[in-house]
């Protein structure tokens, strides 16, 4: 990697002396492409030297699957929207919040046909939502509580659950 790297630095500097002796003007906007390409660049290598390390190591046949999985993902998913994981790399900002089981046969986002960043899901034995407690259940309420005050995910269909929990910012809010 090492002379691709002095290659590319050698056109870059070569472009940049091209451009301030030619033409001030395109500079800054020659100075922002080749950030852009440069950052781009940078996160295909990363995935790259991922994916390379995967295929060094040899494993057996059940952390194979995971491994092609996760190959899959990237060659089918990732690679053919990286607008989207930048967007999702910046924070999230989903529509619903679930509850489901975490039965292994029933995947939620599958079943409701989520993409990737629409839904917050818990999922937990019989997808319980036991009562607040401030000291019991820290998983659900926590993923509850970060969900309605920080995510702000919508509440249900005539249910005013979240918008009293949002009104007492996580304060203890008495079950009806």
């Amino acid at each position: 990697m090492g002379s691709t790297s002095n290659s590319y630095n050698e056109a870059v500097d070569r472009l940049n002396k091209l451009l301030s002796t030619q033409s001030p003007n395109l500079y800054s906007v020659a100075a922002k492409k080749i950030q852009e390409i440069t950052d781009e660049l940078q996160q295909q290598v990363a995935v790259e030297d991922v994916t390379q390390k995967l295929d060094e190591v040899v494993v057996d046949p059940v952390v194979q699957k995971l491994k092609n999985g996760f190959c899959h993902f990237k060659k089918e998913v990732y690679l053919k929207d990286t607008d989207l994981f930048s967007k999702l790399s910046k924070g999230q900002s989903p529509k619903f919040m679930v509850f489901a089981c975490s039965d292994s046969r029933v995947c939620p986002s599958h079943v409701l046909k989520f993409n990737l960043g629409e839904a917050f899901v818990v999922r937990n034995i019989a997808n319980m939502v036991a009562p607040y407690e401030k000291n019991e259940y820290p998983g659900t309420s926590a993923a509850v509580e970060y969900a309605v005050l920080h995510l702000k995910v919508g509440g249900a269909y005539n249910c005013d659950g979240p918008q009293l929990l949002r009104r007492n910012q996580g304060a203890h809010v008495n079950a009806r």
